[in-house]
């Protein structure tokens, strides 16, 4: 066995694939410490700086007091807390929701949901990019999956048409994770009584920063619809960890009895859910944190468009810069890392062979002169 791995590693070490894990030396913020090097974060999803926030903080260490650490158990064993119904009660507010049902993670959240609604009598409708988590919920699932060209209403609609399936599954991410885009909604959404679909938006990259109120992709385009279905995450914009589904109680009833990921697996710690609670006051609270963060995405894209570089139509706080080949991304990612400035690169199989990217997410705590500063070292690596 030992020797397939070997020469596994051996094809991704020569074909730029083998990923190595990069040590950052202390808590997250606007910039961080890499081997002793301080340095400008650039790729970060703690998007609204709330990760090392002083509330959020004090949040978790006050339930950890009152509630220990772990939940001990699954939540349909002993593990539903009072720290977990307070979390899904904030999120039905913010998110203007039914109801909502915490899990681990978008992966597990994702996986759980799709694979509870979904059988091998489902037609599914998934976009070509959608999250990994989705296409492996959708292999899950069993059902008749059907990918569509990344938001080509057109390509849906015509799948739409031939489906004889009685169940109608649309499903496509909120904000492209490693694109920046957005998901044409308001294009989707008439779809759904035309031809009597459900459709789940995956808000993990949309939750906290689309919309007034960083409710996400809904609350940006001003739709309303009973047949739509929300994951959203707690470890991008709001700093915590975990995710969540957000629909009509009779879904979230379905998802207790159906979830897999939700009913085998240990509880979030409450002091988890006391952090993300929190975040989520801060948000409400706080807006300019959602204009900072705007103003900041709109500086970037401009810069980086000035210089000639390639952003692939973002439109959010994702801002990829297209290279290509895997190599030339990783050697630009560390001659930028050199300069003191952390950007991942982006290689397959998380993107399309030849469409390897340089991944730039900005935060609303970044400094006009850390993005300034950024950008004169993105400038001098491509532009020389």
């Amino acid at each position: 066995m030992n020797s397939h791995i070997i020469e596994e590693l051996s094809k991704l070490t020569a074909s730029g694939l083998r990923r190595t894990l990069k040590l950052v030396e202390g808590p997250q913020g606007t910039s961080v410490r890499i081997d002793g090097q301080e340095v400008i974060l650039l790729c970060s999803n703690d998007y609204l700086g709330l990760a090392n926030h002083p509330a959020v903080k004090e949040a978790a260490i006050k339930a950890i007091e009152e509630y220990g650490f772990g939940a001990g158990a699954s939540r349909l064993v002993s593990g539903n807390m009072e720290p977990h119904i307070i979390l899904e009660e904030r999120i039905k507010l913010f998110k203007r929701a039914e109801a909502v049902l915490l899990f681990n993670s978008g992966y597990n959240a994702n996986l759980g949901c799709i694979s509870a609604i979904a059988d091998r009598h489902t037609d599914i409708f998934s976009d070509k990019l959608n999250h990994a988590s989705i296409v492996d919920a959708c292999i899950l699932s069993r059902a008749n999956v059907k990918r569509y060209p990344n938001r080509d209403i057109e390509s849906l609609e015509g799948m739409l048409k031939a489906s004889k399936s009685r169940k109608k599954l649309i499903i496509t991410d909120g904000v492209f994770s490693m694109d920046g885009t957005i998901a044409p909604l308001p294009q989707i959404v008439p779809l759904l009584d035309r031809y009597g679909a459900t459709l789940i938006i995956d808000d993990a990259h949309a939750t906290g920063v689309l919309g007034k109120g960083g409710r996400g992709t809904l609350e940006h385009f001003g739709i309303k619809h009973p047949s739509v279905i929300q994951m959203g995450t707690l470890g991008k914009a709001l700093g915590s960890f975990g995710a969540f589904i957000a629909g009509s109680a009779e879904l979230i009833d379905l998802l207790i009895s159906k979830a897999r990921p939700f009913i085998f697996t240990t509880a979030l710690p409450p002091s988890v859910c006391a952090a993300a609670t929190k975040a989520i006051d801060l948000v409400e609270e706080n807006p300019y944190l959602i204009k900072n963060l705007s103003d900041n995405i709109s500086f970037m894209r401009e810069g980086l468009k000035d210089a000639g570089l390639d952003t692939m139509g973002s439109l959010t706080q994702i801002i990829p810069i297209f290279v290509g080949k895997a190599e030339k991304t990783m050697e630009a990612s560390k001659k930028l890392l050199e300069r003191g400035v952390f950007i991942q690169g982006i290689r397959p199989p998380t993107v399309p062979e030849d469409t390897s990217r340089l991944r730039l997410t900005v935060m609303a705590t970044h400094s006009k002169a850390d993005l300034t500063q950024a950008l004169n070292s993105i400038k001098e690596v491509f532009n020389g």
